[in-house]
């Protein structure tokens, strides 16, 4: 009897367990960047009430955390259903240099954008170079 292996159907098993809200959070892709002197984070969070994104700082660890309810329908027959209920995880460690009580959120057309200043002490600074000489010390000499 000849087997027959689709690693394509494999690999769509595995990230259905993977994504299965069953088994644990899930992760939201984003972009983070740097522009100028702050980090700008977008995160991906389609249908999520904003009043489900819970965002918190503890020390230098940022946790960022969001629900899709599942819309229940009585009645209706499911021809396909592949946007699931749900928790959604995400974490980063700060870093040293990062004003953490600065930290803003907004939430736009299914994007959650954070913006995480860097603190006074970590921006890059000019040391001025003072020109001429040298204040010259009085000595006295006694002979």
């Amino acid at each position: 009897m000849a087997m027959f292996f689709d690693p394509f159907r494999e690999m769509d098993r595995v990230a259905g367990q993977l994504l299965d809200s069953r088994q644990g959070p899930r992760l939201m892709p984003m972009d983070l960047y740097r522009d100028g002197d702050h980090y700008v984070l977008n995160a991906d969070l389609p249908g999520i009430d904003p009043g489900s994104v819970d965002i918190d700082v503890d020390g230098q660890l940022l946790t960022i955390r969001a629900e899709r309810t599942p819309r229940s329908q009585e009645g209706v027959k499911w021809l396909a259903r592949e946007r699931n209920g749900g928790t959604f995880l995400r974490q980063l460690n700060l870093g040293a240099g990062i004003d953490t009580a600065a930290i803003s959120a907004s939430y736009e057309n299914g994007v959650l954008s954070v913006v995480i200043p860097v603190s006074e002490q970590a921006k890059p600074r000019k040391i001025e170079v003072q020109a001429g000489s040298p204040a010259a010390t009085d000595v006295a000499v006694e002979t």
